[in-house]
């Protein structure tokens, strides 16, 4: 009997380029899906699926999922599938400022649009989708537990991602639909996003280019490196959770590395990587930005086991190296 593939939606995506990779090496079959949108540059997007095409277990289709159409047609054609991976979502909270129907449509529709595709798959096993850091919002206890409030969202980036916690919350309960939603820290890491700091930052040392530095570089962040990011999203894949009496087999955690670093150590340590020092524009902070971010991960060891492994100092290097090959940079 053949056996049924992962489903990763968002494929050419940071994470769901290496959540992909990873199951590949492991052997399984992966089917990656993304509509590769110009949010950013599109030959990234498509230089991360020919890597993971150089596997056979990889079969990729273009897909808008929020097209209830495209999708009931991917699930005929590719599925039955039992265990999702949903990443596909529009990124970014400041471009969120800028094209908001862009996080209504991928973010929220999208969402309801996966959730449908799995309630109605028999014998279906758990929905591993992303949620953000995000949506701890103003919070001011720090390190942020899932267990805190998380209803008072500043951008609508960070509101379209509570919104899915929330829909998926009542789909476990109304379904018995297996879902964890993962509150990601910071990403970073090779085959990065070009609208992440790590990226902008070194692009700009590179160039030679002023480097945009908002709060004033009076910045914190859980810098979490992707390769553990990866084992979170894997150890949470495996272990779904299960009803418990009344409470729906639903769960949100946090995957953080559960180091809260400040931004100018950051920028230092990507100077030494490149050799040069960083010429820096300070600016105030933007909109539905937060000034820190922290993450308690007490509950996702307990339940997964999962434990974060890369400091910044081991992390920033492999990027950089990263950078410097894929662009052909000579420093």
């Amino acid at each position: 009997m053949r056996t049924s593939p992962v489903l990763v939606t968002g494929a050419a995506g940071f994470i769901g380029f290496h959540t992909s990779l990873r199951l590949l090496k492991s052997g399984k079959t992966v089917v990656g899906i993304d509509n590769l949108n110009d949010y950013y540059d599109v030959n990234l997007k498509k230089d991360r699926i020919k890597e993971l095409e150089k596997f056979d277990g990889f079969t990729f289709v273009k897909v808008e999922i929020s097209d209830k159409g495209q999708m009931e047609k991917l699930w005929s054609d590719y599925g039955p599938f039992k265990r999702v991976v949903h990443l596909a979502a529009q990124a970014g909270v400041r471009y969120s400022l800028e094209n908001p129907y862009a996080y209504i449509t991928s973010n929220c529709m999208g969402h309801v649009t996966v959730l449908e595709m799995c309630r109605h798959t028999e014998g279906f096993e758990h929905l591993v989708y992303a949620s953000s850091s995000s949506v701890y919002g103003g919070n001011e206890k720090l390190p942020y537990s899932v267990n805190d409030n998380v209803d008072h969202p500043i951008s609508l980036y960070a509101a379209t991602k509570r919104s899915d916690e929330l829909i998926s919350h009542s789909y476990a309960h109304l379904y018995d639909l297996p879902q964890t939603g993962m509150r990601f820290f910071t990403v970073y890491g090779p085959w990065g996003r070009p609208d992440m700091a790590l990226f902008i930052f070194t692009k700009a040392i590179c160039e030679g280019r002023k480097l945009p530095v908002f709060n004033h570089g009076k910045m914190k962040r859980d810098f979490t490196y992707i390769d553990d990011i990866i084992d979170g999203v894997l150890a949470a894949l495996d272990t779904p959770p299960v009803r418990d009496g009344k409470k729906a087999p639903c769960r949100v955690l946090n995957i953080g590395n559960t180091r809260s670093e400040n931004l100018m150590d950051f920028i230092r340590l990507i100077e030494g990587e490149l050799g040069k020092k960083a010429e820096l524009d300070l600016l105030p902070m933007q909109p539905g930005d937060i000034a820190e971010t922290f993450a308690d991960i007490e509950e996702t060891t307990r339940l997964t086991g999962f434990q974060p492994r890369t400091t910044i100092h081991e992390g920033v290097p492999k990027f950089v190296n990263w950078y410097k090959d894929y662009y052909k940079v000579e420093t």
